[in-house]
C-alpha cells in the first residue's frame, strides 16, 4: 500500500481537529445575555405619570420579575417616579401591592387631616362653621389661597411609609440602581432630573399635579408635577445609557366634547393637551428594539385611587401582552444579580430609643417651647417611630404648617430628633365663608350668610382671635379671645362678647300662637382646662340682656320686652368625631349646668346633657343620639323639625324638662371629587322625644306622657359648604314633611 505523503498526513490530522472543534461547539449551548455579561444591552424602564392610572406599573414591575427580565435604570414621571423611586429604593412588589390595598386614598387625599387628628381648637372651628371653603388674608397681601386641593399631611406621611427610611434623603444618584424622577421649575418651565434631589423631595415634587397638590419648595425654587414637561422620559433614560427602553404609558387621555362640561373641565383639558403633546414627542423616539406597553384603563380618571387593584391588574395584563418580546431580554442570572443589588441587606430597624435632642426647624411665628410642651415628649424617656409619627399627626393637626417633616438620627443609644416645620403663609389671619339654608317646604324655611376669622399667635403663647359673623334669618356677631397661660399650657383663659338675633314662631298646644322677634347680648369671662386630645371644661361668669318683642299679631301699647341676667356656668365638652357631616366613629358630649339670677329676682338653674356616639357596622355607618335638657326660667330646648322628632312642625314642642333619643344609620353609596367634598350616603333615622313640665330634671321627673315616635329617610352628601341633607319625615300619629337643609344637622 502506497503511503502518503508527511504533508498529507498533517493535513488530515488538523481537518480532523477542526472537524472535533465544530461538532462540539454545535453541541454546546449559545450563551445567554446574562452570560455574555458586557454585551447584554442595558434596559431602561420608563414610567409615565398618569396618577390612579400609575397604579398600573405595579403590575408591570411583577411580570419583569416573573420573567427575569433584568432592569438597570428606571426613569419616573408622577405616579411613575413614585411607583420607580420606591422600587429602586428598596421595596419590593408584594410591598408596594400590599400598600395600595391598605390605603385609605380618601383620607390621603383630603384637604386636610382626618378631624379626629385635628387640635381641638380647630375642631370647635368646624362646630361653629361647618364649611371647608377657606382663605388666608391679611391686608398687605390680600387673600390667600391654600396651595392645592389636597392636604400635604396625609399625602406626605403615606410616601414616607412607602419608602425605606434609610433611603429618604439619599439622592437619587446614590441609590441602589440608577433612578430619576422629572419634575418641573415652576417659575421656568424647565425640566429637571433632580439628580441630587433627595428620595423623598424628588417624588413630592414630581407628582405635585397643579391645583391639586401644592408645589414643593427645593433649594428655594418650587417645583411642580415633571408631566408639564417630559410625562414619558425616554431621552433621558437614553441619556443615561439605556439601549432597550420599555416604556409604560398611563397617561390619561383626553375628555371628549361631551365630558367638558365646565370651566373646571376645560382648565383640566388643557392640562392633559399639554402632557399629550409632549407624550407624543417621546413616542416618536422609540426605536424598533423598544417595547411600549399601554394598559387598557377605560373611564378610570386621574383621581380614581379606589380602583388600584384593578389598575394593576390591567397593568399585569398589558405586559403579559407583550410577552413574547419581553422573554427574548430574559437574563436570569443578570436579572437575579440586579435583585439582590437593588434589595440591599434588610433595612436597619430600632425599637424604641431614649429621647436626645429635640428640635423645631423652620418656625418663624410659632413659639418652639409651646410646641415642645404640647407634644409632651420628655428627654430620656424611650420614643418609637410610631409615636414620631403621631407626634408630626398632631403638629399637622394645628392647621398653622404646610409641611411636617421628622428628622431621626440614631447615635449612641440615643434618638435625636427634628421636626423640620414649613409655617403655612395662609394660616395666622384665616377666613372662612358658609351657608346654611334650611325648608320643610311648607311654613319654615330659614338661610343665613356665615364668616369666621381665626387669627392665631397673637403672642408667644399662643393667643387666638375668633370671631363669627352671621347675616340673614339670624343675625349676630360674637367673638372670643382665647389666651393659654403660658407656652402650650393647657389651662387657659377667654374673653367673649357676642350679639344674637332673630325671629320664631311661638306655639301654643301645637299650634302656632304668635311670632316673636328676640335678641340676646352676653359678655362672659371664662377659665379652662384642656382634656388632651379629647376637649376642654370651663367655669364661666358672665353678664346676658334679653330682650323679645311680639310682631304678630300687633299689639298695641306692648313694645320690646328685656331682662338683665347675671350668669355662672361649668360647661364640660368633649369631641372625637371623624366628621360633621356624617361620623362613623368618636364622640361628642356637651355637659352644662348654669346659674342664672334675673335682676330684683331668685336665682333659678338650667341643664343640659348631649351626647352622641359614633360606630361602624360593616358597609353602615351609625350614630346615637340622646339630649335631656331642664330650664325653670323660660323653656328648654325645644322639639320638632328634622332630626328632632321629624315630621312634627319645628319648635312646636316645647316645655320645661325634654328629652330626645335617636338613632341614625347611613350606607355610602358614592364620593365627591377630590376638592368639592367627601362621602354620599342614603339612611333613615328613628326618634323618639317628648316634653313636659317638672321641678327638677330627674328620671323619676321624665315626662310620663306625651312621648312621640317619628322616622325619617335621607340623601346625604358632605359638601365644601357644609352637610347637605335631602330628607322626609314623619312622626307617627302626626304630620309627615319633607326637609332640605346645608349646614349643621344637630
Amino acid at each position: 500500500m502506497r503511503r502518503l505523503p508527511r504533508s498529507h498526513y498533517r493535513f488530515l490530522l488538523t481537518l480532523l481537529a477542526l472537524l472535533s472543534a465544530t461538532t462540539a461547539l454545535a453541541q454546546t449551548p449559545s450563551p445567554t445575555p446574562a452570560e455574555a455579561g458586557a454585551s447584554r444591552p442595558k434596559i431602561g424602564l420608563v414610567l409615565s405619570g398618569g396618577g390612579a392610572r400609575g397604579l398600573a406599573h405595579i403590575g408591570v414591575l411583577r411580570v419583569l420579575e416573573e420573567m427575569q427580565v433584568p432592569v438597570d435604570i428606571i426613569v419616573g414621571t408622577s405616579m411613575g417616579a413614585v411607583v420607580g423611586g420606591a422600587y429602586a429604593s428598596g421595596r419590593s412588589v408584594d410591598e408596594l401591592e400590599a400598600l395600595v390595598k391598605g390605603a385609605n386614598w380618601n383620607a390621603i387625599l383630603a384637604d386636610r387631616p382626618a378631624r379626629d387628628r385635628l387640635s381641638i381648637r380647630r375642631r370647635e372651628d368646624d362646630e361653629r362653621l361647618p364649611s371647608r371653603i377657606e382663605f388666608g388674608f391679611n391686608l398687605a397681601r390680600g387673600a390667600m389661597l391654600p396651595g392645592g386641593a389636597a392636604g400635604n399631611g396625609q399625602l406626605e406621611a403615606t410616601l414616607s411609609s412607602l419608602l425605606p427610611a434609610t433611603r429618604t434623603d439619599d439622592p437619587l444618584r446614590k441609590l441602589p440602581m440608577p433612578f430619576r424622577a422629572v419634575a418641573t421649575d415652576l417659575l421656568s418651565g424647565a425640566m429637571l432630573d433632580q439628580a441630587d434631589t433627595p428620595l423623598f423631595e424628588a417624588l413630592r415634587a414630581s407628582m405635585a399635579v397643579p391645583g391639586v397638590f401644592a408645589p414643593l419648595r427645593v433649594n428655594g425654587r418650587p417645583r411642580v408635577d415633571g408631566g408639564l414637561v417630559r410625562n414619558l422620559p425616554i431621552d433621558l433614560a437614553r441619556q443615561l445609557g439605556a439601549d432597550i427602553i420599555i416604556a409604560v404609558n398611563v397617561g390619561t387621555p383626553l375628555l371628549e366634547d361631551r365630558e367638558i362640561t365646565s370651566a373646571v373641565m376645560v382648565a383640566n383639558q388643557m392640562l392633559q393637551i399639554l402632557t399629550e403633546q409632549n407624550v407624543q414627542r417621546s413616542l416618536r423616539e422609540l426605536r424598533p428594539r423598544d417595547i411600549i406597553i399601554d394598559p387598557d384603563l377605560p373611564g378610570m380618571g386621574f383621581m380614581d385611587f379606589q380602583r388600584g387593584e384593578e389598575a394593576m391588574a390591567t397593568g399585569r395584563r398589558a405586559a403579559l401582552a407583550a410577552g413574547a418580546r419581553l422573554a427574548a431580554l430574559a437574563a436570569p442570572a443578570d436579572a437575579a444579580r440586579l435583585q439582590a443589588q437593588r434589595l440591599g441587606s434588610p433595612e436597619e430597624t430600632h425599637g424604641p430609643l431614649p429621647l436626645g435632642d429635640l428640635k423645631f426647624s423652620g418656625t418663624r411665628r410659632v413659639n418652639p417651647e409651646a410646641l415642645r410642651e404640647e407634644l409632651a415628649l420628655t428627654p430620656g424617656t424611650p420614643i418609637g417611630r410610631s409615636e414620631l409619627a403621631r407626634a408630626a399627626e398632631r403638629l399637622d393637626g394645628t392647621g398653622d404648617f404646610d409641611r411636617v417633616e421628622v428628622d431621626v438620627d440614631d447615635r449612641d443609644g440615643r434618638r435625636d430628633v427634628t421636626f423640620k416645620l414649613t409655617e403655612a403663609d395662609w394660616a395666622p389671619s384665616r377666613v372662612r365663608l358658609g351657608l346654611e339654608l334650611y325648608s320643610n317646604f311648607s311654613d319654615a324655611s330659614s338661610y343665613s350668610l356665615v364668616a369666621m376669622h381665626v387669627a392665631n399667635w397673637l403672642n408667644p403663647w399662643g393667643a387666638e382671635l375668633r370671631s363669627v359673623a352671621r347675616i340673614g334669618s339670624a343675625r349676630g356677631l360674637n367673638t372670643e379671645f382665647y389666651q393659654p397661660l403660658g407656652p402650650g399650657s393647657r389651662w387657659f383663659a377667654s374673653a367673649k362678647l357676642a350679639y344674637e338675633a332673630g325671629a320664631n314662631d311661638v306655639f301654643y298646644q301645637g299650634q302656632r300662637a304668635l311670632r316673636l322677634s328676640s335678641s340676646l347680648t352676653s359678655a362672659q369671662l371664662e377659665l379652662g382646662h384642656r382634656v388632651a386630645g379629647l376637649g376642654d371644661l370651663r367655669f364661666g361668669i358672665g353678664q346676658l340682656r334679653a330682650s323679645d318683642e311680639i310682631v304678630v299679631p300687633v299689639i298695641p301699647g306692648r313694645g320690646p320686652q328685656s331682662q338683665t341676667y347675671a350668669q355662672r356656668y361649668l360647661e364640660l365638652h368633649t369631641d372625637t368625631l371623624d366628621s360633621l357631616a356624617f361620623p362613623s366613629r368618636g364622640q361628642w358630649t356637651t355637659a352644662r349646668i348654669e346659674w342664672l339670677r334675673p335682676r330684683g329676682e331668685g336665682r333659678v338653674i338650667n341643664a343640659s346633657l348631649l351626647g352622641l356616639a359614633a360606630f361602624r357596622l360593616g358597609d353602615w355607618a351609625g350614630q346615637l343620639y340622646g339630649e335631656m335638657a331642664h330650664a325653670e326660667r323660660g323653656q328648654a330646648r325645644s322639639l320638632g323639625g328634622y332630626l328632632r322628632l321629624s315630621g312634627t312642625p319645628d319648635a312646636s314642642l316645647t316645655g320645661e324638662n325634654m328629652v330626645l333619643a335617636r338613632v341614625v344609620m347611613a350606607r355610602r353609596i358614592g364620593q365627591m371629587p377630590v376638592g368639592l367634598g367627601g362621602a354620599v350616603r342614603v339612611g333613615f333615622s328613628l326618634e323618639t322625644g317628648a316634653v313636659g313640665a317638672g321641678a327638677g330634671l330627674k328620671v323619676g321627673k321624665l315626662p310620663q306622657e306625651g312621648w312621640k315616635q317619628a322616622a325619617s329617610g335621607f340623601l346625604s352628601v358632605d359638601t365644601r359648604f357644609g352637610p347637605f341633607f335631602l330628607a322626609l319625615g314623619s312622626t307617627r300619629g302626626g304630620d309627615t314633611a319633607a326637609y332640605l337643609l346645608l349646614g349643621p344637622t344637630w
